[in-house]
Formats: structure tokens, sequence, C-alpha cells
């Protein structure tokens, strides 16, 4: 990739080309979680946090009535930090000269004024449009005249709460490498490779753990097994309203291949499967150049998700409240030399598998070089992603809306997308694969179908 194009799709903050894209899709702002008192006893006191999205300094703070509100974080007198404001109740009060403001950004008092003044009529914070979804609050930070697109009817923000759980972490690197873990398909057989398989009655919530469905002679294969014996891919990706459908193929017997479908949500989104019967929804919001919070909604078409056994599976590799990860670039990412000789191919912990994306995305740098790569034949859908993500930045520039979800006739239509992590016939993994999802959703508790048209 030529340096210019690799600034192109890397900088994000107001008015530069890919972040004038981003600002027309919804982007995750921060778990509803973060506003439990027993996961940050703070927030019992003070429900207010300070974030930053898209380079942009903002803050989040819920009033009494249990409405939130997503402010510019400079007081609109003079420019005070409104994230240390008074959460009254009623506003959020700047500490400076007492000037109040609702959830709706309006001023609604200015007491150092003289009585009677009418200053605060006229005066209003930029505040952000907020929709809440599977425990996650989304932020829309188009133009102020904008209106924004329908929010999307994608399956983890469709089924009920019962069956969702959101959980969020901290990279220290650009946006863009760390979505291109997720439209890479064959990094899986080496980066996340164990040297042996743990029992199937045991894997639930872990990634890669679980079975793949399907059996080899009446045997259940986890998907460990898959990806460590058949680590030669065919990756093959299909253009599709949201962005682009992914394909590995990797041919096990004469009769018998595995079958791994994905997608690509345009422009930072990746859906994968865990099991059979659970999802992952993993968006990637940039913070600025050089951070990104990722952020995961598991979705079971089974039973209920237990919430407290997938957070608790997860709490004991990050820090509280900002989600930090305890590994990085600090302590190595936990890099043991012994484990990787004998037990993983990367040697940096068998429990929580997003410590091995977390490294490779981190060591490739803040933001990566991409001039000095050299891509291969499995790169192929980093390359589709990348011709997708220039040309919508163009067509931005241009004055049109970009491809996918930020046109809002394709953001209202009720979408999977379709997943699906299986042993396969040979001859026939097209209406095997087909046919597996259609049951899947066919027995799912909640209303899972989809319109023909996207099946």
């Amino acid at each position: 990739m030529k340096a210019e194009h690799n600034e192109r799709v890397t900088r994000i903050g107001p008015h530069t080309p890919c972040g004038n894209l981003m600002r027309h899709y919804w982007q995750p702002v921060a778990l509803v979680d973060e506003f439990n008192p027993a996961l940050d006893p703070r927030m019992g006191i003070r429900p207010v946090k300070a974030v930053r999205v898209l380079g942009q300094d903002l803050v989040l703070f819920k009033n009494a009535q249990g409405e939130f509100g997503l402010l510019d974080r400079d007081c609109p007198h003079r420019g005070a930090d409104l994230s240390f404001g008074r959460n009254e109740g009623d506003g959020l009060r700047c500490p400076f000269h007492g000037w109040k403001f609702d959830v709706s950004g309006q001023c609604v008092q200015t007491p150092a004024e003289p009585t009677g003044s009418k200053l605060c009529q006229h005066v209003k914070q930029r505040n952000y449009p907020l929709v809440e979804r599977s425990g996650i609050l989304f932020g829309w930070f188009g133009p102020e005249d904008s209106t924004p697109p329908p929010f999307p009817a994608l399956d983890c923000f469709t089924a009920p709460s019962t069956h969702t759980f959101a959980f969020k972490g901290l990279w220290q690197c650009n946006w863009l490498q760390a979505f291109e873990v997720g439209v890479d398909p064959a990094h899986a057989s080496f980066l996340h490779r164990f040297f042996s398989d743990e029992s199937l009655d045991d894997t639930y919530g872990k990634q890669f753990r679980g079975a793949s469905a399907g059996d080899i002679n009446g045997e259940r294969w986890p998907m460990t097994k898959v990806m460590r014996e058949f680590d030669q891919p065919k990756i093959t990706t299909q253009p599709m309203p949201f962005g682009m459908r992914l394909t590995a193929l990797r041919p096990m017997t004469e009769a018998l291949t595995h079958v791994r479908v994905t997608n690509a949500i345009f422009p930072h989104t990746f859906v994968i499967p865990l099991s059979e019967t659970m999802t992952i929804t993993q968006m990637h919001v940039p913070v600025d150049d050089t951070h990104t919070y990722w952020y995961s909604v598991f979705t079971s078409f089974a039973g209920p998700v237990d919430k407290e056994a997938m957070r608790n599976q997860r709490l004991s590799a990050i820090d509280l409240p900002d989600y930090i990860p305890k590994s990085g670039r600090h302590n190595n990412w936990g890099f043991d030399p012994e484990e990787q000789n004998t037990r993983t191919y990367l040697g940096m912990g068998e429990h929580d598998i997003n410590v091995h994306d977390q490294w490779a995305c981190e060591s490739m740098g803040p933001i990566q070089d991409r001039t000095r790569e050299h891509l291969g034949t499995s790169d192929v859908a980093i390359m589709a992603n990348r011709r997708n993500l220039l040309k919508a930045i163009d067509d931005v520039e241009a004055g049109k809306l970009p491809m996918g979800l930020a046109q809002p006739d394709i953001a209202a239509q009720r979408m999977g997308p379709n997943t699906v992590d299986g042993i396969a016939p040979a001859q026939d993994w097209e209406n095997w694969w087909q046919h597996a999802v259609a049951s899947k959703r066919a027995n799912a508790p909640w209303d899972a179908a989809l319109p023909e048209s996207q099946s």
C-alpha cells in the first residue's frame, strides 16, 4: 500500500477523509455496564464518564430519570472540562461558573449572570443522539443537521437482552489493524493454535474451544483440532449489501471439508461463530488514531446467555473501569517461551485468545506501516476490504453516501448475517451450511427469521 493511502485509511479525527467516512455510521460509545455501581462504585455516587471517540473528547452522563446525555466535553462558556461536572440529577453543572446542561445539551442555568438573564436560552452544547442496544450505548457523530440512518437490525441487536452479552477492551493501536484480524481467516490456524484440545464439556463462552458442527465418523472435532490440522484454507469473498461474506474451506478428506463462513460489516465490524448456537459480533471503534476499543456482542440462538459466567471469564484479563488489558507491551503480553514450546503456537496464554489478537495488532506499532507488507493469496479478504475502504472514502468526498449501513434502505433491512463453523460434505458444502443456519434460526427461542433475500 502506498504511504498516502495508508494515511488516508487510518486517520480518523474530525475533517479527515476516513474520519468523515466513520461519521456516517453509528459508533459504540460505552457499555451500559460501565454505569453499574457493582462494577464501578463511583457510578453509584456520580454517573459521569469522560469518553473519547473518533478523536473527539466527550462527556457521557445519566440523569435521575435514567436518561443518558452525550455532550462535547468543553464547556461552551470558557472551555472547562465538563467531565468533572456536578451531576445534579436533572443536569450536569460546570464547576467553573455553575452553568448547567440537561441531557439534550440545553443550558438551563447561568447563575453568575444578573437576575432575569436569558443568556442560557441561547446557549446549547453540542449533543449527540444515543441509542441503547444489547448492553451498548451507540452515538451518532454526523453533522448536526444530518439525519442518521436507521439503527441496523442485525441478529445481535434483534435478539432479546436475555440472549446477548456485551464486553469491550482497549488496544493500543489504530482501528484498521484491529479490524483486519477479523477479516483474516488464515490466522486462526497459527495465532490461535493449541497443541492439545480441551474437553468439549467445558467450552462455554470460550473461543475456538467448542466443537465444529458435524462430525467425522461420528466423532466431534474441536475447532482447535480443525484449525491445527488443516492450515491451508481456500478463502473467497462475496460482496453483500452490508459489506462482504468470507468463506474459508479446509479440505479434510475426499468426502468431507471444513467450512467456516464469517462476515465483514463495513466499516469495522465482523461476525463470526463462537459455537453452533452462538455468534460474536465485534466492532472496532477508533478512540483516536492510535487507540481502539473493541466491543463484542455474544448472541445465543439457544438458551439465555449466562452473563455472569461470561463476564467473569473476561474480567480476569482486564482492569476496570476503563477495560484496559492486564497484558500488553509493558509485560510482553505475558509471553512464556516454555508455553510456546509445549502448549501453544504463540505462547501467550490458553484461556483468553483476545490476548493473541491484541499482540498481533499492537506489535505492528501504533499505526501499521503498510508500505512494508508483502501480501499473499491468503490475504484476499484484506485486499478486498481495503479496496472497499478507499472507494467509500472517495464516495464521501464526492458527496455520496458510502456503502453498507450508512445507506438507509440497507440499514433498515433485517439481516443476520449468517455464520457457520462445521464439517460438511465436500461436494455439497454450500447446501449443508445453508441448511445448518436455517435450522439454527428455526430452533431459536426468539424470532430469528430473516427475509428470504437475506437468508
